[in-house]
């Protein structure tokens, strides 16, 4: 197994003031190479892994990543403790910033896997899984949680499914700010759908103080990200920095005090068009790097050109790094700044 070259872990305690959430099929390698060009300091995720795939698949082909997206943090998902910790062993020659536990996904395969939000009605059972990750590494393990699910009770559910991961050794907790609701919910209606709970989330961190709580869901904006601050000990963003990815270049100073002149939009469709150079050698293919791309020029003249040539063009026969290039010309010259 090929691990990444060596790079010191960083403060990983630090990145958490601000975090890109995991997301299936979406917060790949290549994603997060794009992400962090944008910034430097935050905390990146993996999509979630199973425990089982990690363990009885192609573990190198799940855990390989480029140095460059350290600080990043591997999510798991299990329930398992022994196979959990098998796959924390296979990790750890990788480096990875951080372990996190996912209990907050509620699509029905999750949940046919007994992982994911259906685990916050078992807080004993992910508390074992707690203590045999933690036993399996010394990188910091954490919990990415929902609010509760179905008719659970937001306040004494929540309270005692936190205190049972404290007990249990948990580092910090990544609270999304909704109920789940697995029956009669798809797993996109659940992202909208549940309402918004902030102050139970900010209830629940000034009780855990100070266990680092961090909060996600319904963030769009970097300034509404900030104002989290105030309550919280970090935020996560997910769609929002998916899908207007260029928000990112913000963060570095909002959050991490980083002078440093943000990168700008041409700056970075240059180094995506040298990156493709280098995953296509390797034998990848222009539009699974373009796919992640599709909203760096949000609100630009020239932007829905811009989206098409990154995601028609890109997948023609033949289509290269000048796809990339092409489209940072459909937008204006006098828009090329930092955002």
């Amino acid at each position: 197994m090929i691990a990444p070259a060596t790079r010191a872990v960083p403060d990983v305690a630090l990145a958490r003031r601000f975090s890109v959430a995991p997301m299936m099929e979406w917060t790949d390698m290549r994603c997060r190479f794009l992400h962090r060009l944008l910034t430097r300091h935050a905390l990146l995720f993996t999509e979630m892994v199973t425990s089982a795939a990690i363990v009885h698949g192609d573990a190198e082909r799940h855990l390989y990543f480029d140095p460059i997206e350290q600080p990043l943090a591997l999510q798991l998902g299990g329930s398992d403790p022994s196979e959990l910790a098998a796959a924390i062993r296979l990790a750890e020659p990788f480096g990875y910033a951080e372990i996190n536990l996912n209990v907050g996904c509620p699509s029905d395969r999750v949940q046919s896997g007994r992982f994911g939000a259906c685990l916050m009605a078992e807080p004993d059972l992910v508390a074992e899984c707690v203590r045999a990750m933690r036993d399996a590494t010394d990188r910091p393990v954490t919990v990415k949680c929902r609010i509760g699910i179905d008719d659970q009770d937001i306040e004494e559910s929540l309270d005692r499914f936190a205190d049972t991961m404290v007990a249990a050794g948990v580092d910090a907790l990544y609270v999304h700010a909704r109920k789940a609701w697995l029956k009669g919910l798809s797993p996109k209606e659940n992202r909208t759908i549940p309402p918004l709970d902030y102050d139970r989330v900010h209830r629940l961190r000034a009780r855990l103080t100070p266990l680092p709580v961090m909060i996600n869901g319904g963030l769009e904006t970097i300034d509404a990200a900030v104002a989290e601050m105030e309550f919280m000990d970090g935020v996560m963003l997910g769609r929002a920095a998916y899908h207007t990815p260029m928000i990112l270049a913000e963060v570095d100073t909002a959050f991490f005090g980083d002078t440093a002149a943000p990168i700008t939009l041409e700056a970075v469709m240059a180094a995506m068009a040298d990156y493709a150079e280098t995953e296509l050698s390797r034998g990848g293919r222009i539009n699974q790097i373009t796919r992640h791309m599709l909203g760096l020029a949000a609100g630009l003249p020239g932007a829905r050109q811009f989206r098409q040539i990154l995601s028609v063009d890109a997948c023609k026969p033949g289509a290269g790094p000048e796809v990339i290039r092409r489209a940072m010309d459909a937008v204006r010259p006098r828009d090329r700044i930092a955002v």
